[in-house]
């Protein structure tokens, strides 16, 4: 094994692990028992002499207990009414409810397009909204789906979304909070991440898309009862501030916040490049792209954090973001995904194929499938991408040795059915859904792919165990009905390995286009420079890389943004609404090349056929 050493000029640890969005100049984050009490204004001035009431209405995974006992630290004579437990469902008929989207699989369930009342008895929200009218006690109704309490009263309150990104949630899961008023919280990981998933996160978002433009106050639930230590005290910010950054947001680059994750193949590289915590055995994966699970640092002038789930820039400003074009194929939905694989100095990723789109829709009810790639940012002399199957191969010899190495009687030899492609720094391999791949170790790969990211049927897991010490799970039956068998060594030669294009060349800027194939539907253009190139969104999302340089800045030829650094191996986003942009080294730059790889959908630039 070989690893490769630093690129030139790239210094390392100035990978930005927590960037921030702007609030507008005059917003603050409100803290403590000040931000309560600005609630209970806007209520009683709601209110108009009437009963003040305020909902906090807290997405799953919120610890409500603690934000119940900062309410009534603040506001002592309040009452607390928790309407999860006033009206909730008992959990027997939730579970029943949800049963047929939860399977029997570990990993997969389908789709719920339930909404949050359905977890709600009708008549117990009446009651409770009865009991709520006829008190003269100013009320705080607290919990998920407390809005369905106050709709149902004639008096006018104040909101308030105590708001969660997924990756804290997660975090809590780890650790063993439960799902939602759930009895698991001993259970695997994989089984609460499902429940979330295709459940609880789907009848949230759909909830909170009902509040947005009539909330008060934003409350960051990620700072109260946080999975890690943290000294960042637990911050609100009001509706028109977190509206107004949002918008912000949707109109100049920005980056989302980044989490790592350890696994059983995981390297070294990101460890050592980017920074990172060094008593970790490893780190195999950096989300630096998913807006569905990471987060946005909303940053007042004085550097007081709001934490937000980039899902909520998504689904309130959807066409600034991502074009008319996109959105119309898309809905609120961020389509493109970036991310990191570390094998350096770890071990082979999983043999796994992921379904086509027929089966994903027909199986677990998601609209577009996982179609993806491997960037190689970097990589050791040794190398290789798994990909394609031989020429001539036997298809039943394959599933049956496979089927024999589910059950541990011996290990499977790839290297005889599946193909090894020597990988290199800058090599991209293309990989469109039902195509069997996996990424060798001693690689570090920046995977550019269609959002839709646990759909992966392992094939075979090199015999290792999980983290966790269970053996990691493998969809063997699912993978044999989307294996694509025709994508033998000389198709995929011909497709999906170094279809690289010059498209243009200045002399300085060089354009290529490096992917993805034509059945897949993200568009990848490679820029290399020295001193500046030019893009125009063209009205639609741009998601970008730098994959080579030190620093360069993003600046907005009429001067729309301020100027904004992106540092090697940043992802950052360009929403649609941007049009020209220029990328260009900074006066700190020493690197004398430059390199970015930019994602955007086919087909939906303005202009283009």
């Amino acid at each position: 094994m070989s690893t490769p050493s630093p690129s030139s000029g790239v210094p390392v640890g100035q990978y930005e692990k927590r960037p921030t969005v702007p609030l507008p100049a005059d917003a603050r984050v409100l803290t403590g028992a000040t931000a309560w009490t600005r609630v209970a204004e806007t209520a009683a001035d709601r209110a108009a002499g009437g009963t003040p009431l305020a909902v906090v209405d807290a997405y799953p995974g919120a610890d409500l207990p603690l934000i119940a006992k900062a309410i009534a630290d603040a506001l002592p004579g309040w009452r607390i009414v928790d309407v999860e437990d006033a009206a909730a469902k008992p959990l027997a008929e939730i579970e029943a409810f949800i049963a047929d989207n939860l399977t029997d699989d570990r990993v997969f369930g389908v789709m719920s397009h339930a909404t949050v009342d359905a977890y709600y008895d009708a008549e117990r929200l009446a009651a409770t909204a009865a009991a709520v009218a006829s008190d003269d006690r100013p009320t705080v109704l607290i919990g998920w789906g407390a809005d369905l309490v106050a709709r149902r009263l004639s008096t006018s309150y104040a909101l308030v979304l105590a708001d969660m990104a997924r990756w804290e949630i997660q975090a809590r899961q780890r650790a063993g909070a439960p799902n939602w008023r759930a009895a698991n919280p001993d259970a695997d990981r994989l089984r609460k991440y499902k429940r979330g998933f295709f459940v609880e996160w789907r009848m949230a978002d759909r909830h909170k898309r009902t509040m947005f433009e009539r909330l008060d106050f934003v409350f960051d639930a990620n700072a109260i009862g946080a999975a890690e230590p943290t000294d960042r005290l637990p911050g609100m910010i009001t509706g028109d501030a977190f509206r107004a950054a949002i918008a912000g947001a949707a109109h100049r680059p920005f980056r989302v916040v980044p989490f790592f994750d350890p696994g059983v193949w995981g390297g070294q590289w990101m460890k050592r490049r980017l920074d990172l915590d060094p008593g970790q055995p490893n780190y195999a994966w950096c989300f630096d792209c998913v807006p569905e699970e990471n987060s946005l640092l909303l940053a007042d002038a004085d550097g007081a954090i709001v934490e937000i789930p980039s899902l909520d820039l998504v689904l309130t400003q959807p066409r600034a973001l991502l074009g008319e074009r996109t959105f119309a194929r898309f809905g609120a939905e961020f389509p493109i995904r970036f991310d990191f694989l570390d094998t350096m100095e770890g071990g082979n990723l999983s043999l796994q194929v992921h379904p086509l789109t027929d089966y994903i829709y027909q199986t677990f009810g998601m609209h577009y499938t996982q179609d993806e790639s491997y960037y190689l940012l970097d990589a050791g002399d040794d190398a290789v991408v798994y990909l394609g199957t031989k020429n001539d191969v036997d298809r039943e010899a394959m599933l049956e040795d496979l089927r024999v190495a589910a059950t541990g009687e011996r290990p499977f030899d790839a290297e005889r059915f599946v193909n090894a492609f020597p990988a290199k720094k800058h090599d991209h391999f293309l990989i469109p859904a039902g195509t069997i791949h996996s990424s060798g170790a001693n690689s570090m790969v920046l995977e550019i792919s269609a959002t839709p990211f646990i759909f992966t049927f392992k094939l075979w897991d090199w015999g290792r165990l999980g983290l966790d010490g269970i053996p990691r799970p493998v969809h063997l039956d699912h993978g044999a009905k989307n294996l694509e068998w025709y994508r033998d060594r000389t198709w995929t030669e011909d497709n999906l390995v170094g279809q690289v294009t010059e498209l243009s060349n200045d002399g300085d800027v060089v354009e290529e286009r490096t992917g993805l194939h034509e059945l897949e539907f993200i568009e990848v253009r490679r820029h290399w420079f020295s001193r500046e190139a030019t893009h125009d969104t063209a009205g639609t999302v741009n998601v970008l890389n730098l994959v080579e340089g030190d620093e360069v800045e993003i600046v907005s030829p009429t001067g729309a943004f301020e100027p904004y650094q992106i540092h090697y191996a940043e992802t950052f986003i360009v929403p649609a609404s941007v049009g020209p942009y220029t990328i260009r080294r900074t006066a700190r730059s020493r690197s004398q090349r430059f390199g970015t790889v930019k994602a955007s959908i086919r087909g939906t630039r303005v202009g283009e056929a």
